[in-house]
């Protein structure tokens, strides 16, 4: 069950969040998910998570998301990955920068039937808006 529940977050990667069919997102997540830490303006379920999906692409047309590293054990898939894009279009309120960003992160979901059930997904959101110069850069040492 662990190597399908793995599976399952590695084929919602490629087909709806790097290929963009969104719409895929339901053979892949119950219509009922739960997002423990929600992205700032994100609904409810999976029409919420597919509104946040077609935010980001908007945002980075040119999204790549990739699984670094995955550990699967009974109901529960912990990736780790890294994700890059250019900021085309308006994202969390923040207009077209034009820049590349390169964003990591950890994100556990927990499966029941196959599909994904909840998912916490911690990020890099502030390296992310340092990249884009809306924060300040940290001092190098």
């Amino acid at each position: 069950m662990t190597q399908e529940n793995a599976s399952v977050v590695r084929g919602f990667v490629r087909e709806v969040i790097t290929n963009g069919n969104i719409e895929a997102a339901a053979r892949y997540v119950w219509e009922d998910v739960v997002e423990q830490v929600p992205l700032p303006g994100q609904g409810p379920g999976l029409e919420g998570l597919k509104d946040i999906l077609r935010a980001m692409r908007s945002g980075f047309p040119d999204i790549v998301f990739s699984i670094q590293e995955q550990v699967a054990e009974h109901d529960k898939v912990a990736s780790r990955f890294e994700w890059t894009g250019t900021h085309k279009g308006e994202f969390l309120g923040i207009p077209a920068t034009g820049r590349p960003v390169r964003v990591w992160g950890i994100v556990i979901d927990r499966l029941e039937g196959g599909r994904i059930k909840d998912t916490r997904i911690i990020m890099d959101t502030f390296g992310m808006m340092a990249q884009l110069g809306v924060l300040p850069s940290p001092p190098t040492p």
